[in-house]
């Protein structure tokens, strides 16, 4: 059993259907489950994969032996995008102010699971997706376009905004996505963006941002990986 020490903290966002648990250190590893229990199976179960992603980032990650290995230090209550599968409430975890250190660690974590995510699509290229039991399922050109807007949007709760550009092919738009995500986490960490919009709405801390990014490009790439033919 793990000692207090080295147990990994998690978080559980509840809802009245789904439950999602989150490793508050390690963003972008978060599943769910139909109850807490089956949430933190999922996430131990996963940790082998999540430690694939970060494979030679050099930020020591080392997957769980079991679920024993996880503490559940916060509670949050859920709702309709819990109920959906996603992670919409931030931990209080998440509202320490970040420095310049965690900007590091917040990029190379980032651009793991955009190499992640990029391989999954390379290895999907040409090949036909499984369909879900009832035949849905995006293709993959469907859940790049996807991935992208879903980026953008967070940059925008962020308080920022993808760099202006002509040609919007995936590859260019993903490029100056992700360079605009790397400008407008670091003008979040140093307190160049106001804390609420024009309109009164409080914008996204920094380290929510990566543990929501994060985990939509793993979602995806998991999905992408689980579904090829």
């Amino acid at each position: 059993m793990a000692t207090a020490a080295d147990a990994i903290k998690v978080y559980l966002e509840i809802g009245k259907a789904r439950v999602l648990a989150g490793a508050l250190d390690w963003p972008g590893w978060c599943r769910s489950g139909r109850d807490p229990d089956a949430a933190l199976e999922a996430v131990a179960s996963y940790g082998p994969r999540y430690a694939r992603v970060l494979r030679g980032s050099r930020l020591g990650f080392r997957a769980p032996a079991n679920v024993r290995a996880l503490k559940v230090v916060e509670k949050l209550k859920g709702n309709a995008t819990t109920d959906f599968g996603v992670p919409g409430l931030a931990p209080s975890a998440d509202k320490r102010k970040a420095g310049e250190e965690d900007l590091r660690r917040f990029l190379a974590i980032l651009r793991a699971c955009w190499r992640t995510f990029d391989a999954a699509v390379e290895s999907a290229e040409g090949k036909k997706l499984r369909k879900g039991p009832r035949g849905g399922g995006r293709d993959l050109e469907k859940i790049v376009e996807h991935v992208l807007g879903a980026e953008a949007g967070y940059l925008a709760s962020l308080g920022w905004k993808v760099e202006s550009a002509e040609g919007s092919n995936p590859a260019s738009l993903a490029d100056r996505t992700r360079r605009s995500i790397a400008a407008g986490l670091q003008a979040s960490i140093r307190g160049e963006i106001a804390p609420r919009g024009p309109r009164g709405g409080v914008r996204w801390s920094a380290r929510y941002f990566v543990r929501r990014a994060a985990w939509h490009l793993l979602d995806h790439a998991w999905e992408i990986e689980d579904r090829i033919l």
